[in-house]
């Protein structure tokens, strides 16, 4: 992670907004010394946030099989597919 002081958000944009995009990682401003603001690459955060909502649908798939909702195994649903394309044929 890259540690920038305020001065160089002002002073350094293109050479912040060029590491941010090259490395992908997130740069912390600081201001008096003490961690304020987050930068990141707008690649970088679309990532992340396609990561979250992932991880927020395993998330909530996982609580509905253990609240007691049916699970569904690829070789049901291939079988319970095949009857349904049968069905629709006849």
């Amino acid at each position: 992670m890259n540690i920038k002081p305020s001065t160089a958000l002002r002073n350094e944009y293109t050479q912040i907004s060029a590491l941010a995009k090259e490395t992908g990682e997130p740069i912390v401003i600081t201001n008096k010394g003490e961690a304020d603001l987050v930068v990141l690459s707008i690649d970088a955060f679309e990532e992340r946030e396609k990561m979250f909502r992932h991880r927020d649908k395993v998330y909530e798939a996982e609580v509905a099989r253990l609240s007691g909702m049916p699970t569904y195994t690829p070789e049901r649903i291939h079988a319970e597919l095949e009857a349904l394309y049968a069905a629709a044929g006849k």
